[in-house]
């Protein structure tokens, strides 16, 4: 389990200006870090000797670690407390690991402590000039909505990689369960070896869906990354054809972060 500890206590009186500014500054290191990691260091790694695989690793390292640094940011400003159930448990050959997305920044949790993984990432991150050059380097896979993308994530995964997938497609609407798009599900029948849910909660919620950076909650936000049960695809793929085990494995996985995720 990652713990944070020894939380930065702030007097009561200037709390949530200060809150407010490390936010603010949060954001700000953010596009910072990802033009330095687009201009300097990914270009620097990749003028060392190794093949593709070899570079990619690389890369992903990197972000991994830059993201590491930046929640370290987050925690030590006073803007976040944060706690990481069963981390060890993630970032095994051909697992996919699904999980919920309340908040903005639950991806650079995952990515942070999972130093060699693939991801699906939103396309607008491909054009954004802080993320393009880091989500090429390290091969992320854009959901484009191309017809090719689940066949890409599935074969990702017989190679034997780490995918992390947010089923959801968004972020979650504040007071509204989340809603499993499919896709997930018949990526996983289609490549993963294992399935590894992970249930994130943010509280109280910020940064979530339509939500401007600056409304930050009264009181400091604490992320929890809780890691369930290994879900075994062959016990959905036996007996039913592809549409159908894909359809009810969305269901069991909607059914049981509904469960836990209520209070």
């Amino acid at each position: 389990m990652d713990l944070a500890a020894n939380p930065i206590r702030h007097s009561s009186a200037g709390n949530h200006l200060w809150r407010l500014f490390a936010t603010g500054a949060s954001f700000v290191l953010f596009g910072v870090g990802g033009l330095a990691l687009r201009l300097i260091v990914l270009p620097l790694l990749g003028l060392l000797p190794g093949d593709t695989l070899v570079r990619q690793r690389r890369a992903r390292a990197a972000i991994s670690k830059a993201f590491y640094l930046h929640v370290q940011f987050m925690y030590r400003s006073g803007v976040l407390d944060y706690e990481f159930q069963g981390i060890d448990r993630l970032g095994r050959p051909g697992q996919m690991i699904i999980a919920n997305h309340p908040s903005l920044i639950d991806v650079v949790f995952l990515i942070a402590h999972i130093r060699d993984a693939n991801c699906i990432v939103k396309q607008g991150l491909w054009r954004n000039p802080c993320t393009r050059g880091p989500v090429q380097r390290a091969r992320y896979i854009s959901n484009n909505g191309s017809p090719d993308m689940l066949e890409q994530a599935a074969s990702v995964l017989r190679a034997g990689e780490t995918l992390i997938v947010f089923p959801e497609g968004t972020r979650t609407t504040p007071n509204q369960a989340p809603v499993f798009h499919r896709g997930a599900s018949a990526i996983a029948l289609r490549g993963a070896r294992v399935i590894t849910p992970v249930f994130i909660t943010v509280e109280p919620t910020t940064l979530t869906k339509a939500e401007p950076w600056y409304r930050i909650p009264a009181r400091r936000v604490r992320v929890t990354l809780r890691v369930g049960h290994d879900i075994a695809p062959e016990t959905f793929n036996a007996a039913a054809p592809l549409p159908i085990a894909s359809r009810r494995l969305n269901a069991h996985l909607h059914t049981l972060f509904l469960r836990e995720l209520l209070p």
